[in-house]
């Protein structure tokens, strides 16, 4: 049997009937609903409860008595509802809230789920009080902003300077209604305090070595005077991005860095050789010292020895002149003579002719010294004198 057969049911069930028990083929009624497919599981059909909301809206709103007094009622309560939910707002966990009741400041909201009187009453606005802002002051190298970079220093040089300012927001409240163009302020107060500080510092610290104390400096003098506004702003770190002379004097700017290095190096040399020279005088000095306190001790021990000897000697004279006088004389004739050339001839044997050889008196060292040949007669008697080249005359 085919589906579409007006006496059976269909595939999907028989449709349903209208008021009159007719079936759903008849025409709609202006009121009613249209033919339906009823639903295996049973669910309500959703077009047919949007038609019978639809029905009574336009029965409360539509209706031949013109707008019904619970219709006013539901849409006032339904306003009402929605008005006091705008209430409701979320703090991130970054954020810091300030209400404000009628434009003034009412309290803090902390992060979280938060609730305020609905406008006009309350308004709450949100302030990010954990991310960093930053600001660059005096552009970059490639796009410079002179009227912000050039800067003049404590002796009367231009520096081209460029920073950088990083700092958040420590007091929401202050920062929205005690400051106003936040950032202009900041970056006021950034460059203002920048150029006191460089103008109180020579040009050679910024360039080189002394950037470091510049930053801390502009800092502080930041920090100070945002306190003073009460701007609820911390300045985190001032970094000095970039600092050079000017372009057009940057030729003679290095000209004037090789002529100082050249002049720091002639002084180095020169320190180096002061160093050497005063070194080696202090050596020489003290070596010259030394040798003088060598010196004295052993001429002082040599008169002491000698003293000690004499008082000796002396001791022993006193006890026997005689024997003592001709030891003294024995050891001085010893000591006088035994580095000299001797001829030893007889006193009786003077008419007999002496020939000595030409080289008997020249000095002689030790390693050439032999005895000189005496050519005499013997003796008449064993007496012997002993004579010396001062009284070869004498002798011969």
């Amino acid at each position: 049997m085919p589906w579409n057969d007006n006496n059976s049911s269909g595939p999907w069930g028989e449709p349903p009937k209208d008021d009159a028990g007719r079936g759903g083929g008849g025409p709609r009624k202006p009121g009613g609903g249209g033919p339906r497919r009823p639903d295996p599981k049973g669910a309500p059909d959703i077009e047919q409860l949007l038609n019978r909301g639809r029905d009574k809206l336009r029965d409360l709103f539509g209706g031949p008595g013109g707008v019904k007094p619970g219709a006013v009622a539901v849409a006032g309560a339904v306003a009402v509802l929605l008005w006091a939910a705008s209430g409701v707002y979320i703090v991130q966990p970054d954020e810091e809230g300030v209400v404000t009741t009628f434009g003034a400041f009412s309290r803090r909201a902390t992060p979280g789920l938060r609730y305020h009187m609905p406008a006009p009453i309350e308004a709450v606005e949100k302030v990010s009080v954990t991310s960093l802002n930053q600001l660059v002051i005096g552009g970059t190298r490639e796009t410079p902003v002179p009227e912000e970079s050039l800067m003049l220093t404590g002796d009367e040089n231009i520096v081209d300077l460029n920073f950088s300012v990083q700092w958040r927001v420590s007091d929401a409240a202050k920062y929205l209604f005690n400051v106003r163009d936040r950032d202009e302020v900041v970056k006021a107060v950034a460059e203002s305090a920048m150029r006191e500080v460089v103008g109180r510092t020579q040009l050679e610290p910024i360039l080189s070595t002394g950037r470091g104390r510049v930053q801390n400096e502009v800092r502080d003098l930041m920090q100070r005077i945002l306190d003073s506004y009460q701007s609820g702003v911390d300045v985190v770190e001032v970094q000095v991005r970039d600092s050079q002379p000017p372009a057009q004097v940057v030729a003679a700017y290095q000209d004037q860095i090789r002529a100082g290095q050249d002049a720091q190096s002639a002084v180095n040399e020169a320190q180096t050789y002061r160093n050497r020279v005063v070194n080696e005088a202090k050596g020489d000095a003290s070596r010259i010292t030394q040798s003088a306190e060598g010196y004295r001790e052993q001429v002082v021990r040599e008169a002491q020895g000698e003293a000690a000897r004499f008082n000796s000697v002396y001791e022993q004279y006193r006890r026997s002149p005689g024997v003592t006088r001709q030891r003294l004389y024995t050891e001085t004739m010893q000591r006088v003579m035994q580095n000299t050339n001797k001829v030893i001839v007889d006193g009786n044997a003077a008419s007999t002719p002496i020939i000595l050889p030409p080289d008997v008196f020249r000095p002689r060292t030790g390693a050439t010294a032999r005895p000189a040949p005496a050519y005499a007669a013997p003796a008449a008697t064993p007496q012997a004198g002993v004579s010396g080249p001062q009284n070869q005359g004498a002798g011969r």
